[in-house]
């Protein structure tokens, strides 16, 4: 099933794979993703990670717990899907340049 491929090419890739992933990685920490709530009433910033790094939400929303929590939930879930999304995009762009079939 393998008898063609060079094992040595396999694992070079595979490292070179790996290497990537880490610089990737280390590259999301730098992205900021923002996602706003309610007309932007509620705003929630993480990095390209998913680690939150910021959470705005404006006065008029302190004495309505009930709408601050539905707006909140909401908006923590939009910026969550824009990691995600991020994420994604990044793995693509970095398989994107592997041909794991030999030169073209």
């Amino acid at each position: 099933m393998f008898g063609d491929m060079d094992m040595s090419k396999m694992t070079e890739m595979l490292k070179d794979l790996q290497g990537k992933a880490e610089e990737i990685q280390q590259q999301a920490k730098a992205v900021e993703l923002t996602a706003k709530g309610g007309g932007g009433l509620v705003r929630v910033t993480a990095n390209g990670a998913g680690e939150m790094i910021d959470i705005t939400i404006d006065e008029s929303l302190l004495g309505d717990k009930e709408s601050l929590q539905i707006l909140l939930m909401g908006t923590v879930n939009d910026v969550l899907k824009m990691v995600e999304d991020n994420k994604k995009s990044q793995a693509m762009g970095m398989l994107g340049g592997l041909n794991p079939f030999g030169s073209a």
